[in-house]
């Protein structure tokens, strides 16, 4: 009996020994499908946070055709991808680019326009998508000394008469400077779209830029207020950096706005001035009191 017991006790103590190994192995198991579950979902969260973009490879020029070779891929967070980037390399093959494209910097098909061979460099092929190619007439002083060139990035800014209300409560105009647009490209400048060589443009030795039309890439909106303050007053455009495409909020310039920003600190002449009360001699008074320093006198009135 003692030993059927022993035999009883040893094959209790194996089967419990297989029973823990399999509970403890489906936990385990259990723990590793719940681990994996939660890799998926967070690498799911990744990829919907972000997107595959082409980047450049290397400086590209303003005027070259898009190969392979200048172009590599980067998993950017889709917070920081640039309008129009572009995900597929078919896209942009063969393309050519109207401004130049610094090394890492996004793709974007607001810097590309299609191949030469395929349009000529036609103002229409070069045109974003989105956008609309619109004119403005400008001189030498509006298109910065004639510098603009087809392929730069400016701001447009216009003066205008605009609507003011007097302290009597009558309406007058007032001139003012006003920013309209910000970070527009420059798709034309006369009739060159910076698609032929300056010896072969017929503004190449004159200067075209100088003077005359200039053509912008602007949404529709956007074309519509254009065209309404070219009837209203005059144009200006600055020139920007090709490594800045910031937005940045501006005040319109008026008389009122020119003295905050040069005399921010500066008072109205009537806050500045002093009203001090002058003393009112008496005249039937015998004398009057008169300080020399920290002394005090008393002068007689002559009768």
């Amino acid at each position: 009996m003692a030993i059927e017991k022993q035999k009883l006790i040893l094959i209790s103590g194996v089967v419990l020994g297989v029973v823990a190994i399999l509970m403890t192995k489906m936990y385990l198991d259990q723990q590793q499908q719940v681990a994996q579950a939660q890799a998926k979902k967070t690498l799911a969260k990744m990829q919907t946070n972000q997107t595959v973009v082409l980047v450049a490879k290397q400086d590209i020029p303003s005027g070259s055709v898009i190969e392979s070779r200048m172009i590599d891929s980067s998993i950017v967070p889709n917070q920081f991808i640039q309008p129009q980037a572009v995900t597929s390399i078919d896209r942009v093959l063969g393309m050519v680019s109207l401004a130049l494209i610094s090394k890492g910097e996004q793709i974007t098909l607001s810097k590309l326009s299609k191949s030469r061979k395929e349009d000529g460099g036609s103002l229409a092929g070069n045109t974003p998508a989105g956008k609309r190619a619109i004119s403005i007439a400008v001189d030498s002083i509006a298109s910065v000394s004639g510098m603009v060139r087809p392929g730069d990035y400016v701001d447009v800014i216009a003066t205008l008469q605009v609507p003011a209300q007097g302290p009597d409560g009558q309406v007058s105009t007032q001139m003012a400077v006003v920013p309209l647009f910000q970070n527009v490209l420059v798709l034309a400048v006369g009739q060159d779209t910076g698609f032929v060589g300056r010896a072969e443009s017929r503004y190449g030795e004159k200067g075209a830029s100088s003077g005359g039309l200039i053509t912008l890439a602007i949404g529709p909106q956007e074309a519509n207020l254009i065209a309404f303050v070219q009837e209203q007053g005059k144009m200006r455009l600055t020139l920007r950096s090709p490594a800045d495409a910031n937005v940045e909020p501006v005040v319109p310039a008026s008389w009122e706005t020119l003295f905050q920003y040069i005399m921010p600190q500066q008072k109205s002449v009537e806050e500045s001035i002093e009203v001090k009360e002058v003393p009112v001699v008496d005249a039937t008074a015998e004398y009057v009191e008169v300080f020399r320093g920290l002394n005090k006198e008393k002068v007689s009135l002559s009768k």
